[in-house]
């Protein structure tokens, strides 16, 4: 679904335009001051000119079809928009959703009929498609684009206006100085953006480089987008052009990832080896490494003429250049890789499902309804933020989950603009799990806070039940956001709104739910009937007729970390621990225990003997159970 931005429907306003043989002049975003700057006036005389006053035959695209080298940035600092822009011209399948239908938009040949001067573009916003319509009255000093302006060799007005549809969604033209790359590139794609800071840890050593560098052929062969920055040093500015030729704190767009192989020696045909490179684009159009593999370097003389064709290496100074991995890794700092996450059934790459909830970051007076506790640090009202459910229902899954909370951008003209620092934890909970969680619970794990419009975390988690909560970092700060959840199979991902179940008639009688938390887990040496050395085996918890079931694991020594939790009207009644072995399709009882739970005790039951028919030697299932903790909090 498509939402049309202000109302602004294309087609109709383009049809009104022709019935009445005018140019289209936006009155939503007008020709004037106020769409250039919200805190100054312009430094210069502006003039407002459509392309046709500019170029003698304007093109959206070029005849050779669109490319990274149509744009260049302008006099704003929005290397993070141009170098996502960059990155956009790349793919077909992903430009051609925010520039849709561009035969239709294009300026007619010479001497054909008259342009109604109206474009639109699409951006994702907000877990929406969002369309803009423009007018094609662009901002001129001179007698040239003040802004994102088209490539040296091309009169491509696609750049120009996509930048003036983005500044329009965003408030004014100023509104775009300064700015996260990963926030284009989530708006060209709608998918998530994961940053990677090449200067931790874990990526020092060369064989978690030459990983992350097949991550990243991977990322970019499935249409992923993909950009890099310097981090400046502290004696560094930014902006800062280095000895390199690189610049500091700037955004440039990766266009290529790849290895191509090399031949040395008399006996090149057998002596090879594998070379990683990178090519990398200066969305200034201009400015270029000049280390080992730039344009015209002597290393290029090892590659074949067609090879170097193939690749389309140039030595014009257009801001395109090729560098090793090694030298990537040693002078860049950090890179913005964004995912289409794939959720096509009928694909032969690995797809996803998603699923996805809005919700808000509020206050309340009353402490049960308050929903802005902040983060863990907050220990009296960490757990009053917004809570959601999901399950793994694999024994192992890899999992995607983007917090994204709403455009703070568009507020700048009016004193804001600035993002919450936000962030989430993940928790391991009960099987069974439906209402809100009133104490703390099993870290499973967390994401960075960060003050970003969106949060990634890609892990890895078992078999079970979850609690994400989302929060700020400061309670009482409020806000929407959007949180997704992208898994192998369903994942029923689901917002907590209950702490407790409805109170029965019984309540009237004076019986009350009794809450009981119960976990199992095995000891070492589990013996099974029937001596099998590898057994497929399983625990099942058994509450006044309902039951829940733990993975099924294998071996001597199994983990079942089953953990659920009961609201039970009759306290006096046990619970019971069956432990199952799962054999060739059939299911056989090995052992069970009845556990006492009475309110307000904690009672351990130290073993459940699990007995071979000809042997008295067993293993051991321990059973631990809880109640007090849940009853206070509750």
């Amino acid at each position: 679904m498509v939402i049309h931005y202000q109302d602004q429907h294309y087609d109709r306003l383009k049809n009104q335009c022709r019935r009445h043989n005018r140019l289209f002049e936006d009155p939503t975003f007008p020709a004037n001051d106020q769409s250039l700057y919200y805190s100054r006036s312009p430094p210069r005389v502006v003039e407002w000119k459509r392309p046709q006053d500019l170029v003698r035959v304007p093109r959206l695209f070029p005849a050779s079809g669109i490319s990274p080298h149509d744009l260049q940035q302008g006099s704003l600092g929005n290397c993070w928009f141009v170098a996502a822009a960059s990155c956009l011209a790349t793919d077909p399948s992903i430009w051609k959703k925010v520039i849709p239908s561009p035969q239709e938009q294009e300026w007619p040949s010479p001497g054909g009929g008259p342009h109604s001067g109206i474009f639109r573009f699409r951006f994702w916003r907000f877990g929406r498609w969002v369309e803009v319509v423009i007018d094609d009255r662009l901002p001129t000093a001179g007698g040239e684009l003040i802004f994102c302006r088209p490539g040296r060799k091309t009169d491509a007005f696609w750049c120009s206006l996509l930048e003036k549809a983005y500044a329009k969604l965003i408030g004014s033209y100023e509104a775009l100085d300064g700015g996260s790359t990963a926030e284009a590139l989530i708006d060209f794609t709608g998918g998530v953006s994961e940053p990677i800071d090449i200067l931790e840890e874990k990526f020092r050593s060369d064989e978690a480089k030459k990983k992350l560098f097949k991550a990243m052929v991977k990322a970019h062969s499935r249409a992923s987008l993909i950009c890099s920055s310097i981090t400046p040093a502290a004696n560094q500015c930014m902006e800062e052009v280095l000895s390199s030729g690189l610049v500091t704190g700037h955004a440039y767009s990766v266009t290529a990832v790849r290895s191509i192989t090399l031949h040395s020696g008399l006996f090149s045909l057998f002596r090879t080896h594998k070379l990683r490179l990178v090519r990398l684009r200066n969305p200034w159009g201009s400015g270029e490494w000049n280390g080992a593999w730039s344009d015209g370097s002597e290393e290029w003389k090892k590659v074949s003429h067609r090879q170097r064709k193939k690749m389309g290496v140039t030595v014009d100074d257009d801001g395109e250049f090729w560098m090793s991995w090694e030298d990537f890794c040693t002078h860049f700092t950090d890179v913005t890789l964004c995912r289409r996450v794939n959720t096509h059934f009928l694909s032969t790459h690995k797809t996803w499902n998603e699923e996805s909830v809005f919700s808000s970051w509020k206050q309340h007076s009353d402490p049960l309804k308050d929903r802005s506790g902040g983060c863990p640090n907050n220990k009296a009202t960490y757990l009053h933020n917004p809570q959601f459910s999901f399950d793994v229902t694999l024994d192992h899954d890899s999992v995607l989950i983007s917090l994204e909370q709403e455009d703070h951008r568009t507020q700048r003209s009016t004193g804001g603009g600035d993002n919450l620092p936000i962030g989430f934890f993940v928790y391991k909970v009960e099987v069974n799990r439906k209402y809100r969680l009133h104490c703390a619970a099993s870290k499973a794990s967390s994401s960075a806070y960060i003050n970003s419009r969106s949060v990634l975390l890609h892990t890895d988690l078992q078999k079970g039940r979850y609690v994400i909560l989302p929060t700020t970092y400061h309670p009482t700060q409020t806000g929407d956001f959007l949180l997704r959840v992208y898994t192998d199979r369903a994942s029923h991902l689901r917002e907590l709104k209950k702490d407790a179940p409805e109170p029965s008639c019984l309540s009237f009688f004076g019986t009350a739910r009794v809450v009981t938390s119960i976990t199992v887990h095995a000891a070492s040496g589990l013996a099974v009937p029937g001596g099998s050395n590898d057994p497929s085996v399983y625990v099942t918890v058994n509450c006044e007729g309902r039951k829940v079931a733990s993975r099924t694991v294998k071996g001597r020594n199994p983990e079942f970390d089953l953990k659920a939790v009961f609201y039970r009207k009759r306290e006096k009644r046990p619970i019971v621990v069956q432990v199952w072995q799962s054999r060739w399709g059939r299911d056989t009882l090995l052992g069970s225990v009845s556990v006492p739970c009475p309110v307000g005790e904690s009672n351990q039951v130290s073993a459940l003997r699990l007995q071979r028919k000809d042997a008295a030697s067993a293993g051991y299932v321990m059973v631990e159970t809880s109640s007090s903790a849940e009853l206070t909090a509750l």
